[in-house]
């Protein structure tokens, strides 16, 4: 399932938090962003227990129970991690995971909130979760009356709120920095191939290992950062993640390129360092620009002139990286006035794109 509509972090708490105690939820989305931790969050805050079943490893039994005799009858006595006499939040995580005969198992526990002769106590709450197709996980199809039975949403990482739990957590200063000047970064469509890939839990990974090796300040080799960046986070960020490192030497090279009291790069030996910078760059045109040309003020005027003077320097030194400032994706575009002052002033360096 791949819904229309997506939510951050802070939206899908507030959903919880309204929908959950009288609707069973099931939150959608990729692998390590945070669905998990999110769902703990929850219970946390409304001061109940959290019991977590994970759906691909579970068997019917496990949720039904077994049976057992009772003089002429048998009844079936759920399992003690569900058969609880306080209310508690239920979390049935990789619930799309399971078989189709634990999906009938989870049927009446979902809608009706019982297992057999055992109801759930008054105040339970039962939420699911799950990955998407797409994303390369184990997935199998939810029945009709299963996805019937439950409201729907789907998660997406928000870098803005991520940064502000990192920052709580004490995650790895380099860390928290990176994802402030790149925080499209923070999360990478799982691949087809088998190999790391960003997500908020791939980097709170990274951040571990950093920490970790650079305990009682010991200096981490080159070789052990590139060994531990490319062990956890997509291999493209990897590469940037490691030049931004290379460039903490001069923290604020890209704003005194800016001030013109620095140049870009240009030994071949930088080549990396001037990637990140440009990459850098091209973020910060499209935080900052305006949408509209009518909405520039003094000092962004200054800034424009000086934006495309600094491209029209990166293309002397290499073009290619010029071009992928100014480059469209499917992520973020610049705006289509300043496109025009690029294609005016550099036309070779949009044309050839």
């Amino acid at each position: 399932m791949n819904l229309p509509i997506t939510v951050t972090q802070e939206d899908l708490l507030e959903i919880l938090i309204n929908v959950a105690p009288s609707r069973p939820v099931f939150i959608w989305g990729a692998p390590g962003i945070g669905k998990s931790a999110l769902v703990e969050q929850f219970a946390e805050e409304l001061g109940l227990p959290c019991v977590s079943l994970l759906g691909s490893q579970l068997a019917p039994e496990d949720i039904i129970g077994i049976p057992q005799i009772k003089g002429d009858t048998s009844e079936f006595l759920p399992p003690k991690m569900i058969a609880r006499k306080e209310p508690y939040v239920l979390f049935l995580d990789e619930l799309n995971a399971c078989s189709q005969e634990v999906q009938k198992a989870f049927y009446s526990l979902i809608h009706e909130r019982r297992i057999g002769e055992y109801h759930l106590p008054e105040g339970s709450i039962v939420v699911g979760a799950g990955n998407r197709a797409q994303d390369s996980a184990i997935v199998k199809t939810m029945s009709s009356a299963l996805i019937n039975r439950m409201f729907h949403v789907q998660m997406k990482a928000d870098a803005r709120q991520w940064i502000k739990w990192a920052e709580q957590n004490k995650l790895h200063p380099w860390v928290i920095d990176y994802i402030m000047k790149r925080p499209d970064h923070l999360f990478s469509e799982p691949p087809k191939t088998e190999e790391p890939f960003s997500t908020p839990r791939s980097w709170h990974m990274l951040s571990d290992a950093l920490t970790e090796y650079g305990a009682g300040k010991r200096e981490i080799s080159n070789d052990t950062l590139k060994m531990l960046s490319y062990a956890c986070i997509s291999p493209s960020h990897a590469g940037m993640f490691l030049a931004y490192i290379k460039s903490l030497k001069n923290t604020n090279m890209l704003d005194n390129i800016i001030a013109e009291n620095a140049k870009w790069p240009a030994k071949p030996e930088d080549r990396d360092i001037l990637y990140f910078l440009a990459q850098s760059f091209r973020a910060k045109l499209v935080n900052e620009l305006p949408k509209s040309k009518q909405d520039i003020s003094g000092n962004m005027l200054s800034f424009v002139y000086r934006a495309k003077g600094m491209i029209k320097e990166l293309s002397v030194i290499n073009f290619e990286i010029a071009q992928m400032v100014v480059a469209s994706d499917d992520e973020s575009t610049l705006p289509d006035w300043f496109m025009v002052e690029v294609i005016r002033d550099l036309p070779r360096l949009v044309n050839n794109q």
